[in-house]
């Protein structure tokens, strides 16, 4: 759902622009406390996985196509407000670079997918985990795994659409050809609804398969009743594990001072409060994100996206104007190269984003009051370090 240049008018698009770079600044201050705990390279592989994943529209009806928006996966891998920075350096990207989305509408985007997505996607999970929680408490257990991956498939399912009313109201506002608000309306919120069933889809598959095996890394299973806790063993090593389906987590030696006592305790709430990636979970993520930029791409469905579709049958496709920046990657190719210049932008464009992603997120940790990064500063023993 990448808005072009031309569908909104000029004061229309300026005020979006206004209010995205509000949100970002928001933004950067809410995400110290997230980028703190999670690590700047966690949050920049999450970028580039969800540009990655966007390369990849699947079908969703005759002649339209869908893709993942991914707000709501990034708000339960990393938090709120870094998933607002992450969704920020994905559309900057394919903007600037991929000609997908316009200049003059990348805040119009950022608007739609990276504050209204992530915003709605972060009521509904938090507060589907919230009531699971306290359900949870009363019956004596946590929060499991098929809870987790419920509250974010609940979560990305309600963002499609509401990202797509919100379209619709910017346009009865600015919009470059008149078009009734009822129809626009009907047409965008029904499409995204089915839209919104593949968002949920793959957002589940790829929370849960996060949960299967490194539960920790899962921001939002560190709400209600799914904390990182600790047995500390007979030879004094301290074992972390998730209370999500009880997978271990990782595994250190206390200290030789109190190994059973406060010094070991205070030990365990550090390490708990960040989870560390590891090289290991750092190769595989990036793996992933490579073979769905360079290979799973090469299969995307060729029809319109919900946007393009209702445009086109609406009547206001032909306001688009041809985008500001010309560049040879536009549409996720190489001309002249096929398939092979597909595989090529796709995984230039995950290089890129990883940068870019790496470059906000760690400005943003350097930003951060001194003192605050007490837990980062902890030295970690080899096994953690695995």
């Amino acid at each position: 759902m990448h808005v072009p240049d031309g569908f909104l008018g000029v004061p229309t698009s300026v005020a979006t622009g206004a209010l995205a770079a509000v949100a970002l600044g928001l933004a950067l201050r809410g995400s110290r406390r997230e980028l703190g705990e999670l690590g700047a390279v966690r949050a920049g592989l999450t970028a580039c996985f969800i540009f990655a994943a966007q390369m990849v529209n699947f079908p969703v009806a005759a002649g339209t196509s869908g893709h993942l928006l991914g707000g709501a996966l990034a708000v339960a891998l990393v938090g709120p407000w870094t998933a607002v920075l992450v969704m920020s350096c994905v559309l900057v990207v394919q903007a600037l670079v991929f000609a997908d989305g316009g200049v003059t509408a990348l805040g119009t985007n950022i608007l739609l997918m990276g504050v209204v997505g992530v915003g709605v996607a972060t009521l509904v999970s938090y507060g589907v985990t919230a009531i699971l929680g306290r359900r949870g408490r009363a019956a004596g257990r946590p929060v499991g795994r098929g809870g987790v991956i419920a509250a974010s498939a609940a979560g990305a399912f309600v963002s499609v659409p509401t990202a797509a009313a919100a379209f619709c109201l910017l346009y009865a506002i600015g919009g470059a050809v008149p078009i009734p608000l009822g129809a626009l309306t009907l047409a965008m919120v029904g499409t995204h609804l089915l839209i919104g069933v593949g968002e949920a889809v793959i957002t589940a598959a790829v929370v849960g398969a996060v949960l299967a095996v490194r539960p920790d890394l899962v921001r939002l299973a560190g709400r209600e009743g799914t904390p990182v806790t600790a047995m500390t063993l007979a030879d004094g090593t301290v074992v972390l594990r998730s209370a999500v389906g009880g997978a271990a987590s990782g595994v250190g030696a206390s200290s030789g001072d109190g190994a059973s006592g406060d010094g070991a305790d205070a030990d365990v709430r550090r390490r708990a409060e960040r989870p560390r990636l590891g090289r290991g979970a750092a190769v595989i993520a990036l793996a992933a994100t490579v073979v769905v930029a360079g290979g799973l791409s090469l299969f995307a469905s060729t029809s319109p996206d919900g946007l393009e579709h209702v445009a086109g049958a609406l009547g206001f496709a032909g306001s688009a104007v041809s985008p500001l920046v010309h560049t040879p990657l536009a549409d996720y190719g190489i001309a002249g190269l096929g398939a092979v210049g597909t595989t090529l932008a796709g995984l230039f464009g995950v290089a890129l984003t990883l940068g870019l992603g790496l470059l906000v997120v760690s400005g943003v940790r350097r930003g951060r009051p001194r003192g605050a990064g007490a837990v980062d500063d902890q030295p970690r023993p080899a096994e953690e370090r695995r």
